[in-house]
């Protein structure tokens, strides 16, 4: 038997993803096309094969531990996710590569179940083998190399689809070339200064933008009569409202969504825009005002939604809240800001909210527990964001639950967020736009599946976000009101760039020529999101029209009144 060891342990792996293999069988029907997969997939099994049989025991050795790291990668980001690593995910991943201790924490239970597993291919690999192939020695060698490189043309030509169902260990070696070579040939640009010209005299008031996380518009008072109470409804003396109400975000992922509001952009630009124009946080300085970021869903100094070290030096004041629960970040964040309207400095702020992202069992006092039944209480106290789903099944049950949890972290988060802000904050010298990076796909429709944002396949509710404007009453900035009735429930996160710029004083003829118009003027939106931000190789952006005749919005629900509300 343990003649063979190698070639059985080999085939005990492969045998882990059967699953994926009929899956992807299925998924082609009989044809040419799956004759092409079977082709590719016996390539590639053995390239696997002969790398067992390399002589050399360091160089198969290697091969054995850079398999072995992207099979247990692969498996990990699939079993967290419950979805197939795509390319652009991948590109994700590798821009957040800051947050691999915290990933390494929250999923190690994971981590451990997939390394173990993949002990499976690494020693059969790696074990000496006992017999020899009656090939020259090279040809074991250069056969995984061969293997990465024809699932990365493959890759390359399909715009980085087309390893659904192959062998999984090939799958991020593949995705590391395609990566390598768009980094090694991006010819977008340098980023450039600010060249839009300002009109006005220097800015005497702060500007705010507020950026929710997973807060779906249509779960909010302000746009359904049944919605969680945000306190937006009725402002507080000297203080006006405009509610746009629904808006389109950008995309249904967070970091997508945020590098746009931080840079700007329009759907048919964004990729240079993104990469080439200013930050906001320049245009900032150029109009005199300080700048300060508020990251409560962060700590550490860790950077996230694509954040640069390079961008964060033109942010005068970073802050996070590291000694803070995750429950109460988003009232120190709101604490924080009352501080930054009474210091007599005209500032830009821009905050990240905790808000709502998955996990919603902790993310609210017991005292906001005012739909019930909710999800069990007490297991993820210590977590901002995760998409690991364990003892959630996704099931009836389970959403119904979800949606109560839900809730209930709206009550807190942004009902008490801005009861506090109205009530302890001077806004007489303010102007705030709030909004959230995505909605949620919260499975009032009865589809299956455990995810609420970032699908492939999304509903619209995944880009649904509210949009509200909250300024002092005597302060003379925009014109709010001229266009609000045209633009309610037709605008878009793209009108925010401009809208900030125009507040800052730039011209607004160079602001609309390069980023859109702002929520001053008729916006004309397209009301759609996109889907596939990370377009690459050659692929395009994938848009999702928003109808709101078909959004599903929450029903009645008989609540206790909870305190603050």
């Amino acid at each position: 038997m343990t003649r063979y060891l190698k070639e059985v342990l080999l085939v005990l792996y492969l045998f882990r993803g059967h699953d994926l293999y009929l899956e992807r069988l299925a998924a082609l029907g009989v044809g040419f096309a799956a004759a092409l997969f079977g082709a590719m997939f016996l390539a590639l099994v053995l390239a696997l094969w002969m790398t067992a049989y390399i002589r050399p025991a360091l160089v198969r050795h290697l091969f054995a531990l850079a398999m072995f790291v992207s099979a247990v990668f692969f498996e990990v980001y699939t079993r967290v996710t419950d979805s197939y690593l795509t390319y652009s995910q991948f590109v994700s991943l590798v821009y957040s590569g800051g947050f691999i201790q915290e990933a390494a924490y929250q999923y190690r239970e994971v981590i451990i179940s997939a390394v173990a597993g993949g002990v499976l291919l690494l020693l059969g690999i790696a074990l000496k083998p006992r017999r020899r192939l009656s090939l020259p020695g090279y040809v074991p060698i250069i056969a995984p190399v061969l293997g990465v490189l024809l699932l990365s043309g493959v890759l390359f030509v399909r715009a980085g689809e087309g390893a659904r169902g192959l062998p999984v260990m090939y799958t991020p070696l593949a995705y590391l070339n395609l990566f390598a070579y768009e980094t090694l040939h991006n010819t977008v640009g340098p980023r450039e200064p600010v060249s839009i010209l300002r009109q006005s005299s220097p800015i005497d008031h702060d500007i705010v933008l507020i950026i929710d996380e997973s807060v779906a518009g249509n779960y909010l008072d302000i746009n359904t009569p049944s919605g969680v109470p945000t306190g937006l409804k009725t402002p507080p003396p000297g203080v006006d409202i405009f509610n746009y109400g629904y808006a389109a975000s950008v995309a249904n992922c967070s970091a997508d969504t945020n590098v746009t509001l931080r840079y700007g952009g329009t759907r048919g630009d964004y990729v240079r825009i993104n990469s080439t124009q200013p930050s906001i946080w320049q245009y900032a300085h150029q109009a005199g005002l300080r700048t300060v970021y508020i990251d409560a869903q962060r700590t550490g100094g860790n950077l996230q939604n694509l954040m640069t070290p390079l961008e964060k030096k033109d942010i005068d004041q970073f802050v996070q809240f590291d000694q803070a629960r995750v429950r109460d970040r988003d009232m120190a964040a709101v604490a924080k800001l009352v501080e930054l309207l009474g210091n007599d400095r005209a500032e830009l702020v821009v905050i990240n909210k905790v808000g709502a992202h998955f996990p919603v069992h902790d993310k609210y006092p017991d005292d906001f527990m005012s739909y019930r039944p909710a999800l069990p209480r007490g297991q993820f106290q210590d977590v901002s964001d995760t998409g690991s789903r364990d003892g959630f099944n996704g099931e009836k049950g389970d959403w119904a639950l979800y949606r109560n949890a839900y809730q209930n972290t709206l009550l807190w988060n942004v009902g008490e967020f801005f009861q506090r802000l109205f009530r302890e904050g001077n806004l007489t010298n303010a102007v705030l736009i709030y909004t959230s990076d995505h909605g949620q796909d919260l499975h009032e429709r009865g589809n299956p599946g455990l995810n609420t944002h970032c699908g492939g396949d999304p509903v619209e509710e995944e880009g649904l976000v509210p949009l509200v404007v909250i300024q002092g009453s005597q302060l003379q900035t925009l014109e709010w009101r001229s266009s609000l009735a045209q633009n309610k429930d037709r605008s878009s996160h793209y009108n925010i760039f401009p809208t900030l710029l125009e507040l800052m004083g730039y011209d607004p003829a160079g602001v609309m020529a390069r980023y859109g118009k702002p929520l001053n003027q008729p916006t004309d939106d397209d009301f759609t999101f996109n889907y596939r931000f990370n377009a690459r190789l050659g692929a395009k952006p994938a848009w999702k029209h928003i109808d709101l005749d078909s959004i599903v919005t929450p029903g009645p629900v008989k609540t206790e009144v909870a305190a603050g509300q």
